[in-house]
């Protein structure tokens, strides 16, 4: 037998293979945390330097550029004009009792650094730690208005912990967003798609969805089969919540929705408690998305019906973040008067 196929040889190949990969990581955080506060330091300087007045007030604006030009020359790449400035923002916006966390890299810093709400800057950076986001998850986070979305629905103490939390997962209603958001799909506007079209685009681009659906999706199946008294349904797509425990139901529909579409998505709940929930789990939640929602009948349809269901609106363009934002200040405007 050759030494590479026994399994004493493999083992140690094994070993070698998960230290070298461990060090690697270590390595590359250790990196970061020196470029973080390396940078946070010339931050530091540069304001330092702005404060004491060392400068001729002529001569300001001029400080960043001559600085780019001068520690490009002697260090080379990263003292751009433009890092330089944010260097500076980063000390001003994350004050030695703020400390930036490591847990994110310098590309990341920049995105939230664009950002002059403190509260949304918060909760971006509590939301890129928790879900490990990417640089373009941010960004695309950011683009589609997250923070803005799910603060306006709610109250200022709810804003607050929003922004210093994160978003929490406790209950059925922190799932929701609205309007979900799906500008990925890359649909031209006013395309004319049907639900099965829709659902395979999303299927097609099932990291993306789940990452407006938020934090703790497994993906379960799609045109989940559902057969009573002989007669077969079928759910468009269904998931699980590993921090909710419990299974999430979509229905896709391309116009407004209807009763009977409520009346549907109530009797898939009540299978699934009973047919597909095992010990442990929670009660099913039932979401039915939607282009359009008639408010009046949603009420009216979910009268006394299952409270874990709910009608949410989706778009395929991002929204208006101007008109979210007022929404946002009008809500905290009113709590403080």
């Amino acid at each position: 037998m050759e030494l590479t196929q026994t399994t004493d040889y493999q083992t140690l190949l094994e070993r070698i293979t998960d230290s070298y990969t461990q060090g690697r990581v270590q390595a590359m955080q250790a990196v970061n945390t020196s470029l973080l506060e390396t940078y946070w330091q010339v931050g530091r300087h540069i304001i330092e330097f702005e404060q004491d007045g060392k400068i001729r007030a002529e001569y300001g604006k001029a400080l960043i550029g001559t600085l780019a030009t001068d520690l490009s020359l002697r260090h080379g790449k990263g003292f751009s004009r433009s890092n330089l400035v944010y260097m500076r923002l980063f000390y001003l916006r994350y004050p030695i009792s703020q400390k930036p966390s490591h847990q994110l890299s310098w590309s990341h810093y920049v995105e939230l650094l664009k950002l002059d709400d403190e509260l949304e800057r918060g909760f971006y950076e509590k939301q890129a730690i928790a879900e490990r986001w990417s640089v373009p998850e941010l960004k695309r986070q950011k683009a589609s208005s997250l923070f803005l979305r799910l603060a306006a629905s709610k109250d200022k103490a709810g804003v607050l912990q929003l922004a210093a939390q994160g978003q929490t997962l406790a209950q059925p209603t922190d799932l929701l967003r609205e309007p979900y958001i799906f500008e990925f799909l890359k649909i031209p506007e006013p395309a004319q798609v049907s639900e099965t079209q829709l659902e395979t685009l999303l299927c097609n681009h099932l990291q993306q969805f789940l990452l407006e659906l938020g934090k703790g999706f497994t993906f379960v199946g799609r045109q989940y089969r559902i057969t009573l008294n002989n007669t077969h349904y079928k759910v468009d797509l269904v998931f699980y919540h590993r921090i909710l425990r419990c299974f999430v139901l979509i229905d896709l529909k391309m116009g407004d929705v209807q009763h009977h579409d409520i009346g549907q998505m109530n009797m898939y709940l009540g299978y699934f408690a009973n047919e597909e929930n095992i010990e442990g789990d929670n009660p099913p939640i039932g979401i039915i998305l939607s282009r359009h929602k008639d408010e009046l009948l949603v009420e009216y349809a979910t009268y006394n019906l299952n409270s874990q269901l709910f009608v949410q609106k989706y778009q395929l363009y991002l929204p208006n973040r101007e008109e979210l934002r007022r929404e946002l200040e009008d809500t905290l405007r009113e709590a403080e008067q």
